[in-house]
C-alpha cells in the first residue's frame, strides 16, 4: 500500500506542475558527466590559462553549482575562440541540465542564444 501512495502523491505533483526529482544515481551520474563536459572544454581552450574556472568546477558540490558557472565557463571560452563560438558550446553543456535541476533554474527560450 504505501507505493501506491508514493505513485499516486508523485503523479498528483507530476499534474501540479511539480515534477518528480530525478534518483540520487541518475543525479550523481548526470552532475559528473556534466562536470567533464566542462572541464573538457576549459582544457581544450587552454586550462592552465582558466585554473581558477578549472578549480571551481572541479570542486562544485552539485548540479545547481554548475549550473551558474556556465557564466565563468562562456567568458573564459570567449576569451580565446570568441562569443559565437563559447556560446554554441556552453549551449551543448545547458542541453546536459535538462531534467536534473528545479523547474525554476532552467533556462528559457531566448533568441539571443541562436
Amino acid at each position: 500500500m504505501r507505493w501506491f501512495k508514493a505513485n499516486l502523491r508523485q503523479s498528483i505533483y507530476g499534474l501540479l506542475g511539480n515534477p518528480v526529482l530525478p534518483s540520487d544515481s541518475v543525479l550523481e551520474s548526470g552532475t559528473e558527466d556534466i562536470r567533464e563536459a566542462m572541464l573538457a572544454l576549459l582544457v581544450e581552450a587552454g586550462g592552465r590559462q582558466f585554473a581558477n574556472v578549472t578549480r571551481r568546477v572541479r570542486y562544485a558540490n552539485d548540479v545547481q553549482a554548475l549550473w551558474y558557472l556556465r557564466g565563468d565557463l562562456l567568458a573564459a571560452l570567449a576569451s580565446v575562440q570568441g562569443e559565437q563560438a563559447a556560446r554554441q558550446k556552453v549551449l551543448r553543456v545547458t542541453r546536459m541540465f535538462q531534467g536534473l535541476l528545479p523547474t525554476s533554474l532552467n533556462s528559457r527560450p531566448s533568441s539571443l542564444m541562436n
